[in-house]
């Protein structure tokens, strides 16, 4: 699906959201990169079979103490 060289890491790749913006809407928060992976500004995204990955911010993470 990607045309560019070297090759953009594949929509089932941990690091997908490395991938090249193909179409960005931040007015209505999203945009669609070009492994077919729609990532949403509050870090949630959507993959090309469907699946949902939920927002995912590196402030959600407790700090172990």
């Amino acid at each position: 699906m990607c045309p560019h060289r070297p090759a953009c890491p594949s929509c089932d790749d941990v690091d997908r959201e490395a991938a090249r913006v193909v179409a960005s809407h931040p007015e209505q928060g999203w945009s669609l990169l070009c492994n077919g992976v729609v990532i949403f500004e509050d870090t949630g995204e959507l993959l090309p079979n469907g699946h949902v990955v939920a927002p995912h911010r590196p402030t959600d993470i407790r700090a172990v103490a």
